[in-house]
């Protein structure tokens, strides 16, 4: 090829190439995984997805510009979990977003490199996800909701607002550390409260109402709600058999309260999700969760619903009313 042409022919490829290769270089895009444990159409979980993208968003990170989310929603099936923890882990995003014990477990099964960031883990020590909550030391960190202690301050509500009680059903996933954790704490505040306690599984729908159906064949009975997946899947039928038996019951979360339960005391979930959006944005920047400090919520809501105390004939004392975060009337 002659000179001339030549230079003919780069002058037309370079007219022909893209502005911005002349100009800014294009943002690269970054990966990041999202593992919920409920359906896509869940109010809650749908808040605390929008908290997250928020909080990337005040980071300099947005959707559709310099970020992709590939999110995953196994509405509470085990099985699912499973498959999409094995679907992300392949897919190697930048980092992993991940909600509950539920789905941590599958995803560490999964991977050990990819940077995970979970939160609303109540025991990431005991579980075997960290090695220890100030340096996790692994793929692993992020949030944890509360101590187990927390749990003996259901019990104490319920009481407070229901001092009849004699009996409480303690409902609750034994197949995760929490579920085990928060009843064993539930156990060791109810004798100075002269309240027997008894779990209750929550596994599948048939189960759960069986359970608290026969629990309330018996008077002077109450309801605990401690956390997991599953009680988030069967939300709907718990509040709705509480009411139908018209038994109290103390929640983990403000959701449930809502939707119609009587009291929770937990932590705002919601804003741990924002937070979580800063760990993110470190692991992004080349930080490693080993050395990122699993957190502790720092916020407690107390909320009551009105409603459902008249329903079940509950008169709330005044000065709980008056400590109270949120009443729902």
């Amino acid at each position: 090829m002659r000179r001339r042409d030549f230079i003919a022919l780069l002058g037309g490829a370079m007219a022909s190439e893209p502005l911005a290769a002349h100009g800014q270089p294009a943002e690269r895009v970054r990966r990041i995984g999202v593992l919920m444990t409920t359906t896509a159409d869940d109010p809650e979980s749908k808040a605390r997805l929008a908290a997250f993208l928020q909080g990337l968003q005040q980071l300099g990170w947005s959707e559709g510009r310099n970020v992709e989310i590939i999110a995953r929603w196994p509405a509470g099936r085990a099985e699912d979990l499973r498959k999409y923890a094995d679907e992300l882990a392949t897919l190697a995003p930048d980092v992993i977003l991940a909600n509950g014990s539920v789905a941590v477990g599958p995803l560490l099964q999964a991977t050990r490199v990819v940077p995970i960031v979970f939160v609303y883990v109540p025991d990431p020590v005991g579980a075997g996800f960290v090695e220890s909550l100030a340096r996790p030391g692994g793929n692993a960190t992020g949030f944890t909701p509360f101590e187990y202690s927390t749990a003996g301050k259901w019990l104490e509500l319920l009481k407070e607002i229901a001092p009849a009680i004699k009996r409480t059903a303690v409902l609750r996933d034994p197949s995760i550390s929490t579920g085990l954790g928060q009843f064993a704490a539930i156990q060791a505040v109810a004798p100075s409260l002269g309240v027997e306690v008894v779990a209750v599984s929550v596994r599948e729908a048939g189960e759960i109402e069986r359970a608290i159906t026969t629990f309330a064949g018996s008077p002077n009975g109450g309801l605990i709600l401690t956390g997991s997946a599953l009680a988030v899947i069967h939300k709907n039928l718990i509040v709705a058999l509480a009411a139908r038996h018209k038994l109290p019951m103390a929640c983990f979360e403000r959701q449930f309260v809502t939707a119609g339960g009587l009291v929770s005391y937990g932590p705002s979930i919601v804003d741990q999700y924002r937070d979580a959006a800063g760990y993110v944005d470190r692991i992004l920047k080349c930080e490693k969760p080993a050395v990122l400090p699993v957190q502790a919520s720092t916020k407690y809501e107390l909320v009551i619903n009105l409603k459902t105390a008249k329903a079940i004939g509950l008169a709330v004392p005044p000065g709980l009313l008056a400590r109270a975060d949120e009443v729902i009337e």
